[in-house]
């Protein structure tokens, strides 16, 4: 996509600070730096987000996120790791070319806060009937 920011990057065409790069799989700092090490993790190829990625193209991207969690623990002492991916704009998602953030964590009052409320609609809500039907598109 030639109006696409991670595109441009793969390309050469906007700077970044590379923390992996193979065939398939770039990895590079976000330039927000949400915490320190804060780093992205794309395929190559474009593709929108998260749900529209082929699965061995999102299992490449997430084993490199992974590992970089990994890194991001030993070499700059984080004690946790959040992997985020978001899903369209209502989810969150700002740049439509699917990507993982990998975001260490050194204190919880940091930078970055992820935090889920409590449901006060959960009794309006049949569990079985949701189940049911998430699970009817996936036989």
């Amino acid at each position: 996509m030639n109006d696409c920011v991670f595109c441009k990057i793969v390309k050469g065409e906007i700077p970044s600070h590379k923390v992996y790069e193979d065939d398939d799989v770039l990895a590079f700092l976000d330039i927000s730096q949400v915490t320190k090490g804060h780093t992205l993790v794309i395929p190559k190829v474009h593709y929108d987000n998260f749900l529209a990625t082929p699965k061995e193209v999102m299992h490449k991207v997430m084993d490199v996120a992974q590992r970089i969690g990994q890194a991001q623990m030993l070499r700059l002492g984080a004690k946790g790791v959040n992997i985020l991916t978001n899903v369209n704009k209502e989810a969150g998602q700002s740049v439509f070319h699917f990507h993982v953030h990998v975001i260490p964590r050194y204190e919880k009052q940091e930078g970055f806060k992820i935090e889920m409320k409590e449901n006060n609609n959960l009794k309006d809500l049949s569990l079985p009937v949701l189940a049911q039907e998430i699970s009817k598109e996936l036989k």
